[in-house]
């Protein structure tokens, strides 16, 4: 949504442009505004789904509060539960079969890379599951599923 923000030049997307030049993290009110400039749209109007947002509790009460000046509930955050082995094994296979074809291998593809996203998502995000919790708004899907039934879980899941 920032980089949205940035390229139709919105007034926080000139905000946040500044400062991911610079190499600089975008504050967090910044990144709640985007994510509020972007659900205020007419296509958002009857609902919406948000991949990645919030990553931190500080994020999640900032829109808490911005929801609730707008009239507006959440109707649920879903966690996708997955076993990090298994997410490594996912990763080095995806990479490894990417090479067999002659294919780029992302650059953070690697055991490495992973621990560092899954130490972040740790200290930062996974505390959001007791946040949301203790609202009585967090569900659990299997994220190891096979992609149609992940796809499936999570549309029972947003419908109940």
């Amino acid at each position: 949504m920032l980089r949205a923000a940035v390229q139709s030049q919105t007034s926080i997307g000139k905000q946040a442009k500044v400062l991911m030049e610079k190499g600089e993290l975008v504050p967090d009110e910044l990144v709640v505004a985007a994510v509020v400039e972007r659900i205020s749209q007419p296509d958002a109007k009857r609902g919406f789904v948000l991949d990645g947002f919030p990553r931190t509790i500080a994020q999640a009460s900032a829109f808490d509060e911005v929801l609730h000046k707008k009239h507006l509930d959440l109707d649920c955050v879903i966690e996708l539960k997955v076993d990090h082995d298994r997410l490594l094994e996912r990763i080095v296979t995806r990479a490894r079969e990417a090479a067999e074809r002659g294919e780029t291998v992302r650059a953070d593809d690697n055991p490495e890379a992973l621990g560092v996203r899954i130490d972040a998502y740790n200290r930062q995000t996974a505390p959001l599951a007791a946040y949301y919790r203790s609202k009585d708004l967090l569900r659990d899907v299997d994220g190891l599923q096979p992609m149609d039934a992940v796809t499936a879980d999570l549309f029972q899941t947003m419908s109940l």
